[in-house]
């Protein structure tokens, strides 16, 4: 399965939000961090908000920043509510029941399982388990490391 860029921005912005969570963070310095459209981007932060996984602050020192905990967001939830078509061949599309193969096929029963497996997998972690790097986040995103306690 490959996810749409739509997907794959969503992802990526809730992890520079998870990394950054001492701050409001902006459209524009997502999109220059992953050197990514802001166009695009600006509808997936819209869907996001839309979703529950991000607050919106508009106006003058405003900007995006996680709705939950990264404990709380589950990576299984945000590529279902992110990907518009989660069907693997057309007939998994209750509307497109025309493939000839349809009445004694064993395929759609294959394609299902691997389907259930990859969202089962992606279920088992949250936002928090994409974060666990924090220093290569902090290279990544041009963050200051946390003083060290001694």
């Amino acid at each position: 399965m490959q996810f749409t860029h739509f997907t794959d921005y969503s992802l990526r912005t809730l992890i520079y939000l998870g990394a950054r969570q001492d701050r409001l963070a902006t459209i524009s310095e997502i999109a220059e961090s992953y050197g990514i459209s802001q166009s695009h981007l600006t509808k997936v932060v819209h869907q996001l908000a839309n979703r529950g996984y991000i607050q919106t602050t508009r106006g003058k020192g405003g900007g995006i920043r996680l709705a939950h905990s990264p404990q709380l967001i589950n990576i299984g939830a945000v590529v279902r509510d992110m990907e518009e078509n989660i069907n693997l061949v057309e007939c998994f599309n209750p509307n497109n029941q025309s493939c000839p193969l349809l009445p004694g096929c064993t395929l759609k029963s294959v394609l299902a399982t691997a389907r259930k497996n990859f969202f089962d997998t992606l279920n088992r972690y949250t936002l928090a388990d994409l974060l666990t790097n924090q220093t290569s986040l902090n290279k990544m995103f041009d963050l200051k490391e946390p003083a060290q306690k001694n």
